[in-house]
């Protein structure tokens, strides 16, 4: 019979258990930025809260070799251990491919390559990967498979509709790189489902036109109140609804 923990009666299974979970958040924290970001005018800043002990959601930023910034935030199909475990695959082949110098739609096509030869069923991270070169103001991104990002600006927010197919899934799909130009006082807010998806009770408050409103309403916060603002509106409209999904977001923040 597994032995029993006096303090908590727990069994000695279920202490391993958390043992494990315990290792396995932080082998997940080790994967996000340990910091908010700042190169020059940009910053970057995140937030990611899982829906269970480890989740899905991933992200980073970081600066490469030509003077230009890039940024990645996905989020992988299921949740909890599994989730997190394929998610620290994801990252782990991503590392490898994103700091080549090619266009966000090459790196995810390589991406796509490398994941479907080690597929795994039911598998797959949707998924934003983007450039920015402070030099030309230009950012460049490409989608597979995840909402907006958002781009908020002097003439208000507006939602960029990216389209592209999860990576993992054909080997053969191909992905577009879309252009943004950032002006001096510019943010860019990605977001993973959790966020843009979450079970709100107020069916008008659903939705990407809900977060478009909202960072709309706060164009003059600083990345890391528009970050909390965020995460308290989602929290304060689902009244009490239990998260069904982990939530993460970044925000790029090109200072004047």
């Amino acid at each position: 019979m597994p032995l029993i923990s006096p303090e908590r009666g727990l069994t000695t299974l279920e202490i391993l258990r958390e043992q494990e979970l315990d290792e396995a958040r932080t082998l997940q924290s080790a994967m996000l930025p340990a910091e908010f970001l700042q190169i020059g005018k940009i910053t970057f800043a995140h937030r990611l809260r899982s829906m269970h002990e480890v989740g899905g959601d991933f992200l980073d930023y970081f600066a490469l070799s030509d003077d230009t910034v890039g940024i990645y935030l996905g989020d992988v199909a299921g949740k909890g251990l599994p989730a997190a475990l394929y998610a620290a695959l994801v990252v782990g082949t991503l590392r490898g491919v994103h700091k080549t110098g090619q266009p966000p739609s090459a790196v995810l096509a390589l991406l796509n390559k490398r994941l479907c030869a080690r597929s795994i069923a039911s598998r797959y991270a949707a998924m934003l990967y983007a450039v920015f070169d402070p030099r030309t103001r230009e950012m460049r991104i490409s989608s597979a498979g995840m909402h907006g990002p958002l781009h908020l600006s002097a003439r208000g927010c507006r939602n960029l509709r990216l389209m592209g197919l999860p990576p993992g899934l054909f080997a053969d799909t191909r992905y577009e790189t879309s252009t943004l130009k950032i002006e001096p006082g510019d943010s860019v807010i990605f977001m993973t489902d959790g966020i843009v998806e979450a079970k709100l009770k107020d069916p008008n408050r659903v939705g990407v036109e809900h977060l478009v409103d909202h960072c709309r309403g706060h164009a003059t916060s600083s990345p890391a109140e528009l970050l909390d603002s965020i995460f308290n509106s989602v929290e304060q409209s689902m009244s009490g609804e239990e998260q069904h999904d982990d939530m993460a977001a970044a925000i790029l923040h090109f200072a004047e």
